[in-house]
């Protein structure tokens, strides 16, 4: 993967100036530390920042086709790309590189803007028409690139990261309380609103085209499943295990073509374990793997499992342990990458994990991320569906009037309606409610009246009336797909992670055939009773330890009351919380802030209320951490975020004019 940025004129033909731009890929420069290289002509500029994987001494971009009037820059893999170059060289392309970039100029020779439905992999790709005066952006399917936009005084800016827009000195960094809101909802970012007023985030599977001064948005692609009853089922289970190790296999393979040191994330549980196995069986030879660990008391302990199932295969194992405080400390260093909100703590360590692969001398990994998804992994997936949702919307609300009387004690709340959740009555809508339930308490009236109306729902993209044919579970596992694989785990724990380390996550669960085959096939091939991914497990009898086939999983979180809270916190933390931070960003009450964290710091059991404001305090943490970053400084003794300034040895840099 790398780091691209660039600019449009809306209004004409002006000159977007070359420094400009190199500020812009300056500030992604983690993305790509390789190489850098820019196109500038009248009214465009394409820049990108390269980590060098494919093709290392041929793949530097931008680049054009042989007339030079179509231009990419690219971030991310073509994992078809062997099979591609055959079919554009059979068709008389002239190719000058061995990179997946160059598929690109020449696809859309022949497709246009149908080349997004062609391209398979991960991506965000910007594509110039020289000649018809047009530009594309694009993102993959399922969001693991990132691509970011904004206007400004009559140019479109783009980048893979925030700060490559803020970098352009052209818009300042405003708060927008929607974006926070929406992380408080869903423990997620949004697919296309930010944090930030005015910029906006490339949704999965769409792509936008410049033309005639307008830049419009479209889908190219959605998950799709079949109506209900009308699902792939097999005379004999063992085809569709046969089936899915074809496709999971085929994966994996794809993955592994790097002409640099490749290694796989290991937890020790299943759907990790399964992508180590077939690594190793389709390089014929073990591969390294990595673990992550947390100190703490208890049972529970991955690095033992992740252990057993590394001498099974050979595989070299890193163990990283990580304590509660190491996990706060890199606090910061994950805000700044995610650039919004964070209240997954676990986020943090794969922020040290990234670190150590590349320590180790790796720069690719493989993980297990997207299983879940996939076949129904979840605990929520597992809640039938409750009595309630079939006797209607007064023991509906009887319900959730308990609920959130538990949780925040009754009272005038500000929840976000149950039918605004798009006909979506499954139970991770109960856990998003949970978790938004702090908001009631946390919130100064001051955000609310800035909310107004707003509900995070709003965001959601999901159409009930599409899903309504389809079995409850799939809707479910929709939902997951849509919220938060690309704005948590895809974000704050992929490609943020992995990236501020420079190296590249890539993951088989989420690819093409893999996804659109678990998408097809009858709900009880995913969850079968209690057990999920059930047809993973039976897969997992013939590639792994016979252990690992019932493994269940773990959630992975530090203690906030430990790592925040406690005696050894960082002096930053109480410089955030103190009343005078919280009214400077007026998001939320110092009053109802203070009481949060002594019943964090109480003797008392865990509870459903004691979770939820752990999430919650979490999240005011992490975005008075985010406002001092980005938007103003002044909450505490950290260093903000600052444009990077150019050394003067960089004017050498190339352009073509």
């Amino acid at each position: 993967m790398c780091g691209i940025a660039g600019a449009v004129d809306l209004v004409g033909r002006r000159h977007f100036p070359a420094d400009r731009l190199l500020q812009m890929t300056a500030a992604i420069a983690h993305r790509g530390p390789d190489d850098e290289h820019i196109h500038v002509e009248p009214g465009i500029a394409l820049g990108a920042r390269r980590l060098a994987i494919i093709d290392v001494a041929g793949g530097r971009q931008p680049l054009a086709n042989e007339t030079r009037d179509v231009w990419v820059a690219f971030e991310g893999e073509l994992y078809d790309y062997p099979e591609l170059r055959k079919q554009l060289l059979d068709r008389g392309h002239r190719l000058s590189t061995h990179c997946d970039t160059e598929a690109w100029v020449h696809l859309y020779e022949e497709l246009g803007e149908r080349v997004f439905l062609k391209a398979h992999g991960q991506f965000s790709v910007s594509l110039w028409d020289q000649s018809e005066r047009k530009l594309f952006l694009a993102r993959d399917r399922v969001g693991i690139g990132p691509l970011y936009y904004a206007e400004c005084d009559g140019w479109l800016l783009w980048a893979s990261e925030i700060k490559g827009l803020l970098a352009s000195g052209m818009l300042a960094a405003v708060p927008d309380p929607r974006g926070i809101d929406y992380v408080f909802n869903f423990f997620s970012m949004p697919n296309e609103r930010t944090c930030f007023a005015g910029i906006r985030q490339l949704p999965p599977g769409h792509f936008g085209v410049v033309e005639n001064g307008k830049f419009k948005i479209r889908q190219y692609w959605d998950l799709d499943f079949p109506d209900a009853g009308s699902e792939i089922r097999f005379s004999d289970p063992a085809q569709g295990v046969a089936e899915l190790e074809k496709h999971l296999r085929g994966a994996v393979r794809r993955r592994l073509a790097s002409e640099v040191p490749v290694s796989c994330y290991l937890s020790g549980g299943l759907d990790s374990t399964v992508v180590l196995a077939l690594a190793c069986q389709e390089r014929g030879e073990p591969l390294p793997s990595l673990t992550v660990g947390l100190d703490r008391t208890g049972p529970i302990d991955e690095r033992e499992k992740a252990a057993q199932s590394a001498r099974f295969f050979g595989s070299p194992n890193t163990v990283v342990s990580v304590t509660d405080a190491d996990i706060c400390g890199a606090y910061p260093q994950l805000v700044t990458a995610n650039e919004g909100p964070v209240m997954d703590t676990s986020c943090a360590a794969l922020v040290l994990l990234a670190a150590a692969n590349r320590r180790e001398g790796n720069i690719v990994a493989l993980t297990g991320e997207g299983a879940d998804e996939a076949l129904a992994g979840y605990v929520w997936f597992k809640t039938p569906r409750s009595s309630f949702e079939r006797i209607g919307n007064p023991i509906e609300r009887l319900v959730r009037w308990l609920m959130t009387s538990v949780l925040i004690g009754g009272g005038n709340v500000h929840r976000p309606a149950f039918r605004a959740a798009h006909g979506l009555r499954f139970a991770q809508q109960f856990s998003w409610e949970i978790i938004a339930q702090s908001r009631e308490r946390l919130y100064s009236p001051a955000m609310w009246e800035r909310l107004g109306s707003y509900s995070a729902y709003e965001d959601v993209m999901i159409s009930a009336e599409r899903i309504r044919r389809w079995h409850p579970l799939n809707q479910s596992i929709y939902a997951a797909y849509k919220v938060m694989l690309p704005g948590l785990l895809l974000a704050g724990k992929g490609d943020r992670a992995v990236r501020t380390a420079s190296t590249e996550g890539r993951y088989p669960f989420l690819d093409e055939g893999v996804v659109e085959f678990c998408s097809q096939i009858a709900p009880e091939y995913k969850l079968r009773g209690w057990t999920d991914k059930w047809l993973l497990r039976q897969m997992a009898e013939r590639v792994a330890p016979k252990q690992v086939q019932t493994r269940r999983k773990v959630m992975f979180r530090a203690n906030l009351g430990t790592a925040f809270l406690g005696p050894q916190r960082p002096v930053w933390v109480d410089q955030l919380l103190s009343p005078e931070s919280l009214a400077a960003t007026g998001y939320f009450d110092p009053t109802a802030v203070n009481a949060a964290r002594a019943m964090q710091l109480s003797n008392g059991g865990r509870s459903l209320r004691r979770f939820a404001f752990d999430m919650g305090l979490a999240g005011v943490i992490s975005t008075q951490l985010w406002h001092h970053l980005y938007c103003g400084g002044g909450l505490c003794e950290l260093p903000l975020w600052t444009i990077p300034r150019l050394a003067r040895e960089r004017a050498g840099v190339p352009s073509v004019a």
